[in-house]
């Protein structure tokens, strides 16, 4: 005969799903935060994944050459999100 073991569930007690969404005094906090902190790059990720709505997946994947053309700084910039193969 065959012990049964027991084990807990993964997620029991634990937030799953979808997260609610930020609340404005939240993120400007948040960028309070890390301009007293000097968090420059930190400050300009956060910004971005704001302003953009991208997903974190396209965001860690911008480069340079995504947001610049040489020496200048596109006024916009199209990247295409890899969940859903639009343009944003």
């Amino acid at each position: 005969m065959e012990a049964i073991i027991k084990r807990e569930a993964w997620n029991k007690g634990k937030l799953v799903g979808q997260k609610p969404p930020l609340k404005p005094k939240d993120i400007w906090a948040i960028r309070i935060y890390l301009q007293n902190a000097h968090a420059v790059r930190d400050l300009a990720m956060f910004n971005l994944a704001i302003d953009s709505k991208l997903r974190g997946c396209d965001l860690v994947s911008l480069r340079v050459r995504d947001v610049t053309h040489g020496s200048q700084v596109l006024p916009r910039a199209i990247v295409v999100q890899r969940k859903t193969q639009r343009p944003v």
